[in-house]
C-alpha cells in the first residue's frame, strides 16, 4: 500500500498545475481582466475608431459567449451603430471554434479540481494527508517552473519585438485551429477588440496568477515531512 500512496502523490502532482493555471484563466474569463486590460496606460487604440467603452461593451459578449450555451446568433446578430455587423462569418465560425476549446477545457479543469478534492477526503479518512500534502507542494513546485516559463515567454514577447510570443501564440492555435482560420484583418472586430497586446498581458496574467497559488502551496506546505507521508502498516 506505500508504493500505491507513492503513485497517488504524485498523481496529485501532475494535478496541480492545471488547477493553478485553470483558476487564472477562468479569473480572465470575467468584466475584471477586460475593464483593468482596455484602460492600461500604453494599451494600443483602435484605429478603426473603437472607443474604450465600444471595446468593453463588445470585448464582454465575446467573453461571456465562450461561457454561456447560447448559440453563435448571440454573436451573429450584433450590429454596429451603422447597422454593420460586428463580426465577418470568418469570425463567428472562428469563435465557435474557440467556443469548444475553451468550454473542453474548463471542463477539465473542473474535473481536475473534482479529483483533487475526492482525494483530500480519502485522504482524510484513511490518514494519509501528509502524502496528499507531498503532492500538493511538489506540485506548487512544477506549477511555478511552468508560470516562470510562460511568464518569461509572455515577458520576452512584450519587451521586444514581439517575435517571441508571436511564434508561441501561433503555434497554440496551430494545435487547436485549422490553417490560418484564426488570423484575421487588423480592420476585423476580433483583432480590434482582442489585439496581440491583450494576449500577450492574458498569458502573463495567467502566470503570475498560477505562480502565486503555487507559492502558497509551497510556502503553506513547507513543513510537510515526506518520512511520516505514508501511513503506517496497522493503518492500512
Amino acid at each position: 500500500m506505500k508504493n500505491f500512496y507513492v503513485v497517488v502523490s504524485w498523481l496529485i502532482v501532475l494535478l496541480i498545475p492545471l488547477a493553478a493555471i485553470g483558476f487564472g484563466v477562468r479569473l480572465l474569463l470575467t468584466p475584471l481582466f477586460p475593464n483593468i486590460e482596455y484602460r492600461l496606460p500604453g494599451f494600443p487604440p483602435d484605429d478603426y475608431g473603437f472607443s474604450t467603452q465600444e471595446r468593453l461593451r463588445w470585448g464582454m459578449y465575446g467573453i461571456n459567449y465562450l461561457l454561456n450555451g447560447a448559440g453563435i446568433s448571440y454573436l451573429g446578430d450584433l450590429r454596429m451603430s451603422d447597422g454593420t455587423p460586428l463580426f465577418t462569418q470568418p469570425e463567428l465560425s472562428h469563435m465557435q471554434d474557440v467556443k469548444k476549446v475553451t468550454q473542453a477545457f474548463l471542463l477539465i479543469w473542473t474535473v481536475d479540481l473534482c479529483i483533487l478534492g475526492m482525494l483530500g477526503m480519502w485522504a482524510w479518512r484513511a490518514s494519509w494527508l501528509v502524502a496528499y500534502g507531498l503532492g500538493l507542494r511538489r506540485g506548487g513546485w512544477l506549477t511555478l517552473a511552468i508560470a516562470v516559463i510562460v511568464g518569461g515567454i509572455a515577458t520576452f514577447g512584450t519587451s521586444g519585438s514581439g517575435d517571441v510570443f508571436w511564434t508561441f501564440f501561433s503555434d497554440f492555435h496551430g494545435l487547436f485551429f485549422q490553417g490560418n482560420s484564426w488570423q484575421f484583418a487588423y480592420s476585423d472586430s476580433l483583432i480590434r477588440l482582442y489585439p496581440l497586446n491583450f494576449w500577450e498581458d492574458a498569458v502573463l496574467y495567467i502566470g503570475v496568477l498560477a505562480a502565486l497559488i503555487a507559492l502558497g502551496l509551497v510556502i503553506g506546505l513547507r513543513n510537510v515531512n515526506q518520512r511520516k507521508s505514508m501511513p503506517r502498516g496497522d493503518d492500512v
